[in-house]
């Protein structure tokens, strides 16, 4: 079987193509679909030449390269990856202390309307009433904050 698929490198590569064709669509990763196109590239190669190194060149050239200069331009186009989520989202914002968080301890911090149990960043951190804070991360259902900068 192995020497058949040397002996005709041209249905290898379309094989190859055809597998990290299916493994891009059931990723979306924007990652294989390069391979992909190596692949074809090589098996039009594999047409031309019989020299598989020749071929395993054109593979790993057209590949790469696709992958280095088209894969960024895509993934910001098509928005390739995961959207923040409404907790992920307030990562950054400010938000109004409504009880004093104390230190060593906990207060409320209410955000886009929704009141939080809060800590400081530093375990010495405090935050008067009427303060604003600046939400630095989600950590279960705390809120992870420091002085507005």
């Amino acid at each position: 079987m192995i020497e058949y698929l040397i002996d005709h490198m041209v249905i290898t590569w379309v094989i190859l193509a055809v597998v990290f064709a299916v493994a891009e669509g059931l990723t979306f990763s924007m990652v294989t679909i390069w391979f992909t196109c190596g692949a074809v590239a090589s098996a039009i190669t594999a047409v031309i030449s019989e020299n598989l190194l020749i071929q395993l060149i054109v593979f790993v050239v057209v590949s790469v390269i696709l992958l280095i200069f088209t894969r960024p331009v895509l993934v910001k186009h098509l928005k390739v990856g995961r959207e923040k989520n409404n907790v992920e989202a307030i990562e950054g914002q400010l938000g109004l202390v409504t009880e004093p968080i104390r230190a060593f301890g906990s207060g409320l911090v209410k955000v886009n309307g929704i009141i939080w149990t809060a800590i400081g960043e530093e375990p010495k951190f405090e935050a008067a009433e009427g303060e604003q804070v600046e939400i630095i991360r989600v950590e279960g259902v705390k809120l992870i904050v420091k002085t507005k900068q």
